[in-house]
């Protein structure tokens, strides 16, 4: 079975023409067999860019294996608990004897903090720029355009939340991106 090397569709043996794409089948681009690579596009690549990034940067310590299977199970919900904010002292006051637990009130812990330092950051910073932009030059779009780029940094402790509770939901003890080395509960 071969197929086109410029679009990846099967092709019989001994076609000149590729029925998709119309290239040329010649001897500088004979067909792949199963056994060769198909070519990507350029957006495939690039999205596969983007997913090896993300996974690169997903690639953070499994601690797993240091937990007991009947304490991941029951205390999942727990773990869960954790990353909804203030919610983190659910699973410290309640869930006191479960490593697991205590594994993922830790990481709560460290998104709650970055969360309310960020806010903190973020009014002084807002509080500035509105100052500036509304007495002195009253560019509303330079201040819109600096708000959004601020409230990027909300999209991405919502991402880490989520991934937190995913991982808290598959039983997973896996550390969080950029923050989850640091440990504040022992």
């Amino acid at each position: 079975m071969a197929f086109c090397g410029t679009c990846g569709q099967q092709i019989s043996d001994g076609v000149k023409f590729c029925p998709a794409c119309g290239t040329q089948i010649s001897e500088s681009n004979t067909p792949q067999t199963e056994s060769q690579p198909v070519s990507q596009s350029a957006a495939q690549s690039d999205e596969m860019q983007l997913g090896d990034k993300f996974a690169q940067l997903n690639n953070t310590t499994d601690n797993t294996s240091e937990f007991a299977p009947k304490d991941i199970e029951q205390n999942k919900v727990m773990a869960i608990f954790a990353y909804f904010g203030i919610l983190v002292l659910v699973p410290i006051l309640a869930a006191k004897d479960s490593k697991f637990a205590r594994f993922h009130a830790n990481q709560g812990i460290m998104l709650c903090l970055v969360w309310v330092a960020w806010v903190i950051i973020d009014s002084i910073l807002t509080a500035v720029l509105r100052a500036i932009l509304w007495r002195g030059l009253k560019l509303w779009e330079v201040y819109s355009i600096c708000g959004t780029i601020l409230n990027l940094v909300y999209l991405v402790i919502t991402v880490l939340a989520i991934i937190g509770i995913i991982n808290a939901a598959n039983g997973r003890a896996k550390e969080l991106p950029l923050i989850g080395k640091y440990k504040i509960l022992k």
